[in-house]
């Protein structure tokens, strides 16, 4: 099974990063949750083209991604899973976890780190909220961000075929819960117990600070519960909020040029030249 799925494992992953980004643009566009505030051209094209260009970035810059380390800890007996003997099942469940909870422990510190909240915020300068919000990050927090998760890989030894479900679920919990669309109340509730919904995480794109650093979770939400970070909901309400940062709310700061530059530009000047 994990032969085949490692060679498969391309187009496992575009075929889902294709479908639930069709799915989720789908539902946003039959219910959305919020007006837009900017063109949907401008916005996606920018985001899109982001996301192309950090593929071809990290491929560039990083030899070895989670999943070849995976591979490479399984077969020298690297890291903490490789060295107790656990049940298939048991090894795959706490790779599961002690993966989202470094995410969740990454997210943290991109915000309260000064220089790594600079690259950060590229993603919150969103002036709106949607599927392709969850794409949106600089390239070097995506090479960053690739560093770190080889090196929780390289100490945990965690399974190849949890590795590659933990990158398959990031990318769609991403676009999910960054979708413009709300659950109903009856789902949402009890849902969010156990997983990330768009109403969680919104409040996170908030443009007051308070709010924006809470709901860190990406895919499960235990973390922001255990860890004192979770919200309920934003002051204004999920139709009320103001989203996206007030420093970059003109429209060029939309634009590819602006958004690489972005990390590098102080934010109080940014408002002075616009």
């Amino acid at each position: 099974m994990t032969e085949w799925v490692l060679a498969h494992e391309n187009p496992i992953r575009l075929g889902f990063f294709l479908g639930v980004f069709a799915v989720v643009a789908l539902w946003e566009a039959l219910a959305p949750c919020r007006q837009r505030g900017q063109s949907r051209l401008l916005r996606w094209s920018n985001n899109l083209a982001l996301v192309a260009l950090n593929t071809i970035v990290l491929r560039l810059t990083v030899p070895v991604l989670a999943v070849s380390m995976a591979v490479l800890a399984d077969e020298r007996g690297w890291g903490l899973l490789n060295l107790v003997d656990l049940p298939g099942w048991l090894a795959l469940l706490a790779a599961l976890l002690a993966l989202d909870l470094a995410i969740y422990t990454q997210h943290v510190i991109f915000h309260q780190v000064p220089m790594l909240w600079r690259l950060h915020r590229l993603h919150h300068a969103d002036t709106d909220y949607d599927v392709t919000t969850g794409l949106r990050f600089h390239p070097i927090e995506i090479v960053l961000s690739m560093l770190i998760k080889l090196a929780v890989v390289f100490l945990l030894g965690p399974p190849v075929v949890a590795v590659i479900l933990f990158e398959v679920g990031l990318n769609a919990g991403a676009m999910f819960n960054h979708a413009n669309a709300s659950l109903p109340a009856w789902l949402d509730r009890p849902l969010r117990w156990l997983i990330v919904t768009p109403d969680m995480h919104r409040v996170h794109h908030s443009a007051i600070r308070e709010e924006t650093d809470s709901n860190y979770g990406f895919n499960l939400s235990w973390w922001d519960r255990l860890f004192g970070t979770y919200r309920q909901a934003p002051v204004a309400g999920n139709l009320g909020m103001t989203v996206g940062l007030d420093e970059f709310r003109d429209r060029r700061w939309q634009r590819l040029d602006r958004l690489l530059i972005q990390p590098f530009v102080d934010a109080r000047s940014s408002i002075a030249n616009r």
